[in-house]
Parts: C-alpha cells; sequence; structure tokens
C-alpha cells in the first residue's frame, strides 16, 4: 500500500519541482538601473566621444636632465609658479667640486697667458745684462791668457798639454758669451707667438670646461618652461607680454628620493589652467562624419544633469591608438582615434584637470 501510492506521489512532485525551477530559470531578469545614469546626448545626430580635461598649454610632465637624489623640492601641489622659476634641485656636490677644480684650472691658464703678454719683465733686464756681462769678462780673460802662452809656446817653459788647455779654455769662453747674447736678445724679443697662440688654446679649452661644469650644474635644478605664450581659440599662438603662470597640478617626488632621466617619467606636472581644454577621441570609424568646427557639450561623469558648452579650437591631424578606456562593452582597444581639443566654458563650476567627460558633438549642424 505504502510503495503502491506514496512513490507515484513522490515522482510527481519531483516533476512539478523540475517543471517549476526550469520555468523560473528561462525568465529573463529584470533591467537594472545603473547607479548614476549616464550623460544623453541633446542632439538628434550626434558624434561622440570620451574626453579628458586638461590645461590649456596641455599637461606638462616635467622631468629630469640626469638621474641623481632629490634634496630640494621648492613647490607644492596648487602652487603658481613662473616661467624659469625653480622646481627641483638635485644633489650637486660632486658637480660643485668639479667645477672649482676647472675654475681653478681656468684662473692658472689665464695666468699664463697674462704672463706670456707681458713678457719681457724689466726686473729682468740686470740680470741678462750681469750674465752678458760675466761672460764678455771671462771670454776676454781667456783670450789674454791663450794669447800670452801662444808667444812664448816655442819655449821649453809651456808643455803643448798647457797650451791646448788654455785654447779651449778660450774657445769656451767664447761659446758662453754667445749664448749669453742669444739669451739676452731672446729675452728682448719677448714671447714666441705660437707660445702665445699654444698658451691662449689651453686658457679655451678650461674656460670650455668650466663652462660645461656650469651647465652640469644648471642641469640639477629642474625649473618651469620659459615659454611666455597663451592659445587662442583658433589654435595658433601669440606672445603674452604679462607672461603665464603655471599651476602645479602633481608632486611625484620628495627630498632623498632618486629620479632617473628616463623618459615619460613625469616628476611634476604643470599647466597652465585660466582656460581648460577638453581633449575628445573620436572614434575612427565616426572620423567621416566629423568637420571642424563642431559645436557640443560635455558631461562630467557622475553628473549627467550638467553639460558644459564647448568651443573647436584644432584638432591633431594623427589617428592614434586609443589610450584612453572608458570600460564599455563595445568598446575595442585595437581602435584608432582622432583627437580634437575643444575649450570648454566651465560657467564658474569646478573642474580639473584629468577628468573623464562625456562628449557629444552636434555632426547635424552645418
Amino acid at each position: 500500500m505504502f510503495t503502491r501510492y506514496l512513490l507515484p506521489a513522490v515522482a510527481v512532485c519531483t516533476l512539478l519541482f523540475a517543471v517549476f525551477q526550469m520555468t523560473k530559470a528561462q525568465q529573463k531578469p529584470a533591467p537594472v538601473s545603473p547607479p548614476i545614469e549616464p550623460g544623453k546626448s541633446p542632439y538628434l545626430k550626434q558624434l561622440a566621444g570620451a574626453g579628458i580635461v586638461e590645461s590649456e598649454t596641455e599637461n606638462i610632465a616635467v622631468g629630469s636632465h640626469v638621474p641623481g637624489v632629490v634634496t630640494k623640492v621648492f613647490v607644492k601641489v596648487g602652487e603658481l609658479v613662473e616661467p624659469e622659476q625653480r622646481l627641483f634641485e638635485l644633489d650637486d656636490r660632486f658637480q660643485r667640486a668639479e667645477f672649482e677644480v676647472r675654475k681653478a684650472a681656468q684662473m692658472s691658464a689665464e695666468a699664463t697667458v697674462k704672463k706670456l703678454k707681458e713678457s719681457p719683465r724689466r726686473e729682468e733686464r740686470p740680470i741678462y745684462e750681469a750674465k752678458l756681462l760675466e761672460a764678455e769678462v771671462n771670454f776676454r780673460e781667456q783670450s789674454q791668457l791663450y794669447d800670452r802662452l801662444k808667444k812664448i809656446s816655442n819655449t821649453s817653459s809651456i808643455s803643448e798639454e798647457e797650451l791646448e788647455k788654455r785654447f779651449m779654455g778660450n774657445e769656451l769662453g767664447k761659446a758662453q758669451l754667445a749664448k749669453s747674447r742669444a739669451d739676452f736678445k731672446l729675452w728682448e724679443a719677448g714671447t714666441w707667438l705660437p707660445d702665445l697662440e699654444i698658451a691662449q688654446a689651453a686658457l679655451a679649452q678650461t674656460v670650455a670646461q668650466r663652462v660645461q661644469s656650469e651647465v652640469d650644474l644648471s642641469r640639477l635644478t629642474a625649473k618651469a618652461p620659459h615659454a611666455r605664450w597663451k592659445a587662442v581659440s583658433n589654435g595658433t599662438e601669440v606672445p603674452d607680454d604679462a607672461g603665464v603662470k603655471f599651476k602645479v597640478l602633481q608632486v611625484s617626488i620628495r627630498p632623498g628620493e632618486f629620479v632617473g632621466a628616463a623618459a615619460g617619467q613625469a616628476l611634476i606636472v604643470l599647466g597652465y589652467v585660466g582656460k581648460l581644454h577638453v581633449r575628445v577621441d573620436i572614434d575612427e570609424n565616426d572620423i567621416i562624419r566629423f568637420r571642424p568646427n563642431l559645436v557640443g557639450v560635455a558631461k562630467p561623469r557622475g553628473n549627467p544633469d550638467v553639460g558644459f558648452p564647448l568651443t573647436y579650437v584644432r584638432v591633431e591631424p594623427y589617428v592614434i591608438p586609443k589610450r584612453s578606456l572608458t570600460g564599455a562593452n563595445t568598446e575595442r582597444v585595437d581602435t584608432r582615434v582622432l583627437q580634437v581639443i575643444y575649450s570648454i566654458d566651465t560657467q564658474g563650476q569646478s573642474l580639473y584637470v584629468g577628468q573623464q567627460m562625456d562628449v557629444f558633438l552636434n555632426a547635424g549642424e552645418k
């Protein structure tokens, strides 16, 4: 009795449970609303792209000319700096010691050139005159002795060896006199021009080495860019007599840290933020629909209800691989993009360099 009624009941219940689970699994889940609604285009025909807020001068990543240990950092984040203002400094003890050595070498070379230019020295004249007089007197003495012995050479009291000795003394006195006269004339002639040219070349070499040391020292101090300019709406650059103050956007170094001279290493990031720009990536598939001077609007991520008007500045006519990823499911990492620069009207609201924006361009406008 138990087997006859209970087992069919269990089978029916199992079948009903399986049907219920299969029906539940086939139901589509209710759509989940995103935590924050994405920005929506206000245009019927739109051209959308991802944008990054940047400074008007673009973001200037200041690096180091040479590797070294940071000793001083002169700026802070948010500070305004003028062109050529010091940003940070590396350890310069070795370069300063080398500079002092080369400076001393230059002073020595300068003294040598000065000495050669002021030759002959007046105080040396009595010395050379005395040497010449001494040689003349010695030659006369040796000559008189030789002549005296020569006259009595036929007598047996003077040996041939003695006469030969006096002859050699006479010749030696003559040679010494000739040497003293030549030394006196050489002194009177002053510096030989080739010697002066050699000394001047050595001086020029020491000056170049000192200048090289000064350049090495200056390269240890990173400074703000010296360019004084301001970009206008048509993309050209005109001088700004009042100068430009850059804002320190990021400081990535501290005293005591070692920094290298690797390319692309941003130690300090600067930018002129008088008027912010947005760098918009236009997908390569949408480039055919892009035209310069398209108006548009930018909406910050997380606040789609706020839109900032955009004004066309310029286009960078080189299509590059996409580097800024938005995380969308339809996004391809092998996409190439055209970068377009727009000026953004912040309308008094706060925007930050590096902030992502959803950009919509009016592709229907002609």
